[in-house]
């Protein structure tokens, strides 16, 4: 067995790349958080926000990490990275919509089928807001530490940009993957709930979460 040798230049700390581990765990998110936007959330007859609210937020305290730590340029491109295994993720399930199936396996392709040929428009909508929406908060983040001139008060720097991030992302989202499919009513209070559960979640967890992150990295692979 030939032994592939380990570039050290690769990686600070031997054969473990922190940078690997954050935009693996981005795109996983990502994903998950496109299939969990199907299902609508909802109290009485008040739509509020769909289940990927949940972890999206968490999409976002990882692209704040890897501005915070490697800048805006290597965020840009995992982010880029991010949108073209997307577009994977819709192709190959689609492909599988269609594909031949044993007759006893008729209710498993009905819920195969009505979960992805839905996912698409999901995906679609959330790929022009993701775009716009990481690609602001990363640049933002990168902008308010210019002018901070430090590394203290990341909270500012994460919060801040994913305010302005999450005004792209939830408008272009909710309109993109809803409009024609919810009253209009609902699209409204959609959007205002998101983008406040967002901001919610992203400062209870989000920010702690990005402050554990970084210290780890600093500390470590500094």
């Amino acid at each position: 067995m030939v032994k592939v040798p380990e570039n050290p230049l690769k990686n600070r700390k031997g054969d473990f790349s922190p940078l690997l581990v954050v935009s693996s765990l981005l795109v996983m998110l990502y994903i998950t958080s496109n299939v969990m936007a199907i299902k609508i959330i909802s109290i009485g007859s008040l739509s509020l926000f769909d289940a990927g609210t949940i972890t999206f937020p968490f999409a976002y305290m990882l692209g704040d990490v890897l501005a915070e730590i490697w800048g805006y340029k290597i965020a840009k491109k995992v982010i880029y990275i991010t949108f073209l295994c997307n577009v994977a993720f819709i192709a190959f399930t689609s492909i599988g919509i269609i594909l031949p199936y044993p007759e006893y396996m008729q209710k498993t392709q009905e819920a195969y089928t009505l979960v992805f040929s839905y996912v698409p428009r999901i995906v679609f909508s959330s790929l022009v807001a993701f775009l716009s929406g990481e690609l602001v908060n990363a640049k933002v983040l990168v902008k308010i530490k210019e002018r901070q001139k430090s590394e203290k008060h990341l909270f500012i720097r994460t919060i801040g940009s994913s305010l302005v991030g999450y005004l792209f992302d939830t408008v272009l989202f909710v309109i993109l993957a809803f409009a024609g499919t919810v009253p209009a009513g609902d699209i409204i209070s959609m959007i205002v709930v998101q983008y406040f559960a967002k901001a919610v979640i992203e400062a209870a967890f989000g920010t702690p979460l990005a402050y554990l992150c970084c210290a780890y990295l600093r500390r470590n692979y500094a």
